[in-house]
C-alpha cells in the first residue's frame, strides 16, 4: 500500500474537482451549442426532441473525455519523488 502526504492528497483532491468542474462547463457549452440555435430557431417539436438527445449524447461523451483527459494528464504534486529513482519521467 503507498502512503501518500497530506499534501499529495490535496493535489489529488483539487485535481478532480478541476477535472469535473471543467468537464460540466465544456458540457454545458456543448450541449448549447447543439440545442440552442433550434430553440432560437422556433424548430418543429420533433425535430427539438432529437436535437435535445444528441446536445445531451454530445454533452456526456465531452464531459467524460474532458475528465479522463485532465486526469490522465496529472504526475502527481509539485515536489514528489518519481516513480522510478535516477529518472526525471518515464519517457527518459
Amino acid at each position: 500500500m503507498v502512503t501518500r502526504t497530506q499534501a499529495q492528497r490535496d493535489a489529488m483532491t483539487v485535481e478532480i474537482g478541476y477535472a469535473l468542474l471543467s468537464a460540466a462547463v465544456l458540457a454545458g457549452v456543448a450541449f448549447a451549442a447543439v440545442t440552442g440555435p433550434w430553440y432560437l430557431l422556433g424548430a418543429s417539436p420533433a425535430l427539438s426532441r432529437v436535437m435535445l438527445v444528441a446536445g445531451g449524447a454530445l454533452a456526456v461523451v465531452v464531459f467524460v473525455l474532458r475528465v479522463v483527459h485532465v486526469l490522465w494528464g496529472y504526475r502527481g504534486a509539485p515536489g514528489t519523488e518519481p516513480s522510478q529513482p535516477g529518472r526525471t519521467s518515464s519517457d527518459s
